[in-house]
C-alpha cells in the first residue's frame, strides 16, 4: 500500500531535473557583440601548442586583430598562463601572434599567470587603471559565463565573441553550459 502524498514529494526533484535537461539541450545563450567595442580588449586565453595558438585561440586572436584593424582599440591584453613544464604561456603566444600580424608592441600586454577565466579577468584588471571599460574577446560559448564573471568582479565589460568554428566540440559546449549553470546557481566560477 502506497502512502498518500509520496508521489508529490518527487515532483520538485523531477521538475528540477526537467529544467536542467531543458537548459542543457537548448541552444546556447548568445551575447550580443559590442558595437563599437571599448578601446581596451581583453582576449581570454585558450590552449597553445609549442608556441602556436590552438585553432580556438587563433579564432579569438584573429577576431581581436580584426577589431584592432577596424580602429578605436588602443590596448589589447592577452591572458593565459602555462601548463606545468611548458615554456610558453598563452598570453605570450597571443601577444607574439598579434605583433606578427601588425599590432604594435606598445598596444599589447601579456598576462601570463592565469589558469582559469576568473584569474584571466582578475589578472587583466590588475594591468589596467581602475574601472577601465573593457571588451572581452572569447568564443560564443564562453562569452555568457565570462561576461557574468566580469560583472561579478565589478568590471565595466561587454563582449565581442569570436565564432566557434565549423564543428564545435559538443563536450566543450556542454561544459560551458554546466559551468554557467553552476555559476548561476552556486556562484562557482572558473
Amino acid at each position: 500500500m502506497r502512502a498518500t502524498g509520496s508521489g508529490l514529494s518527487l515532483l520538485p526533484l523531477a521538475l528540477a531535473l526537467l529544467l536542467v535537461a531543458a537548459f542543457l539541450l537548448a541552444p546556447g545563450a548568445r551575447v550580443p557583440s559590442a558595437q563599437p567595442p571599448h578601446p581596451v580588449l581583453v582576449v581570454l586565453g585558450a590552449a597553445q601548442y609549442a608556441g602556436r595558438p590552438s585553432p580556438a585561440f587563433q579564432r579569438r586572436l584573429d577576431h581581436a586583430l580584426s577589431l584592432y584593424r577596424a580602429g578605436g582599440i588602443r590596448t589589447v591584453v592577452v591572458t593565459g598562463g602555462r601548463q606545468p613544464g611548458d615554456p610558453h604561456s598563452e598570453g605570450e603566444v597571443g601577444v607574439t601572434y598579434l605583433h606578427r600580424h601588425g599590432v604594435p608592441s606598445t598596444a599589447l600586454l601579456a598576462e601570463t599567470r592565469s589558469r582559469t577565466t576568473v584569474e584571466n579577468l582578475r589578472n587583466a584588471r590588475a594591468y589596467l587603471p581602475p574601472h577601465t571599460p573593457v571588451t572581452l574577446v572569447t568564443d560564443e560559448a564562453h562569452a555568457p559565463r565570462a561576461l557574468a564573471l566580469a560583472h561579478a568582479l565589478d568590471m565595466n565589460a561587454n563582449a565581442s565573441p569570436s565564432p566557434l568554428g565549423d564543428r564545435p566540440d559538443r563536450r566543450y559546449l556542454l561544459r560551458e553550459k554546466l559551468a554557467l549553470l553552476a555559476y548561476s546557481l552556486l556562484g562557482v566560477g572558473r
